[in-house]
């Protein structure tokens, strides 16, 4: 169905011209961090990120939609009418429609309806997506993600680091740590806006797509650690150092206090991120049904040269979607301190690289703290793994802003450490190409290579 259609089809099925209504089932989307099991050193506090485990995968009255080019709009108007079905916001750019379904209806009863319909090229639910988290900055030491020196992962007494085992980010700092015109979105729960490490870095006129409104401060917890680990500030006195410093946060809130959004939600942000001409898109977030919709997204953005970046997941099962995609985004997976696969990651033959995903350091929001309290805490999960890659992501265009997305991702993957060659030499299903170099993926004379180098 020509694009253009839409609108004429909404102005259709509003004024009545047909009788009817749809109705769609979406999944929940969850936050890939989960608490640290870490005791937390005085004056921090434990990570509050809220976890919904509600076990509905879909919205209970949405479908998504995508007509056949060349459809008739005025045969798709009635059918719609017919059937109950109201328009609630179209994607024209992808061809897609977000359809609100009649009550009394269930989401496979119109999944059935819709797959009769001739002028449909597919028809899914609307599934829920869910959350998967040398300066002078006062936790630097903490930081084992990016100088591990064989430090405590924790307060002492808990666990010490491997040294070595870290993505060589004092090497990388030393060609970059970022250029405040390269812009990464953060497509998560928000940003808490007052947090003393976060000030510098982010960018005004972010979108909430829960709320459908300009309000991105988070209530959750998630999107401030991630963001965070992507741009903390550098060499401020305060708290951390984010991966790219340098560069600037786009924040876009799809997810809502309870770590829950759905794949509607991500596709909208995903095409108003490209809007604004962000660089990376960081997907911190899962969802266990494959959508369609959300791919062509996912499409877009990469044949418009953003690098998508998603995380792989918390279940130790398949690589959840939008990660599965990985034809147009990078999938991480999660190493811990000790640069060993992180255990509750997600794994298969979609994953690209891993990162340190395990008991990392970072911000946590102002509010979830006591007023005498630092905001920082630890956290585990393959969110925080993709984070770091985001951040990677970022300062590979810092450098070389001529790359393509193709040639980013290309770049991250072959310069990857195959941490677990002893075991699984070369590419693997845990932590595909290996965990992510900062500092080889930044050498100035690197060149994108093909095939694989592990």
């Amino acid at each position: 169905m020509n694009n253009r259609l839409i609108p004429f089809i909404l102005i259709l099925v509003l004024s009545g011209v047909c009788p009817g209504q749809t109705r769609q089932e979406n999944r929940p989307v969850r936050f890939f961090g989960l608490p640290a099991d870490a005791v937390f050193p005085e004056r921090l506090s434990a990570p509050v990120i809220k976890q919904n485990r509600l076990d509905r995968s879909w919205a209970e009255n949405r479908l998504i939609v995508k007509f056949r080019s060349g459809a008739d709009a005025v045969r798709i108007g009635c059918f719609l009418s017919q059937n109950g079905v109201s328009i609630s916001r179209s994607i024209p750019r992808l061809g897609v429609t977000e359809l609100i379904l009649p009550e009394g209806t269930t989401v496979p009863e119109m999944m059935g309806v819709f797959n009769r319909c001739p002028d449909v090229e597919f028809v899914e639910p609307d599934y829920r997506t869910f959350i998967c988290a040398q300066p002078n900055d006062t936790f630097f030491p903490y930081q084992y993600a990016l100088s591990n020196t064989g430090q405590w992962v924790g307060p002492p007494g808990s666990v010490r680091g491997t040294i070595g085992a870290d993505m060589g980010a004092l090497d990388a700092w030393d060609e970059t740590r970022g250029d405040p015109s390269v812009v990464v979105a953060v497509i998560d729960s928000g940003i808490d806006l007052t947090h003393p490490d976060l000030q510098d870095g982010i960018l005004d006129g972010g979108w909430n797509f829960i709320d459908d409104n300009a309000d991105v401060t988070d209530d959750n917890g998630h999107g401030t650690f991630i963001t965070g680990v992507i741009a903390a500030g550098w060499n401020n006195g305060v708290g951390i150092s984010g991966v790219a410093p340098g560069c600037r946060i786009l924040p876009i809130k799809g997810i809502d206090a309870v770590g829950l959004g759905y794949a509607s939600a991500m596709i909208h942000a995903i095409i108003w991120a490209m809007d604004q001409d962000v660089d990376i898109i960081n997907l911190s977030v899962g969802a266990d049904g494959p959508s369609r919709a959300l791919e062509s997204a996912l499409k877009y953005a990469y044949d418009h040269d953003v690098v998508v970046v998603a995380s792989t997941g918390n279940r130790r099962g398949p690589v959840s979607y939008p990660a599965a995609y990985t034809d147009y985004c990078l999938a991480v997976s999660g190493t811990n301190f000790r640069d060993e696969f992180l255990t509750m990651s997600n794994y298969g033959p979609e994953v690209d690289v891993a990162a340190p995903g395990e008991r990392v350091f970072g911000c946590l929001p102002t509010w979830s703290v006591p007023e005498d309290a630092f905001p920082y805490g630890f956290l585990t999960g393959t969110s925080i793994a993709a984070a770091h890659v985001s951040g990677l992501a970022a300062l590979l265009r810092s450098l070389k802003p001529w790359l393509t997305a193709a040639d980013v991702m290309k770049v991250i993957r072959f310069t990857a450490d195959d941490v677990n060659r002893a075991v699984f030499p070369g590419r693997d299903d845990l932590i595909g190409y290996g965990r992510v170099h900062m500092g080889k993926a930044l050498i100035p004379h690197r060149v994108i290579e093909k095939g694989e180098n592990k």
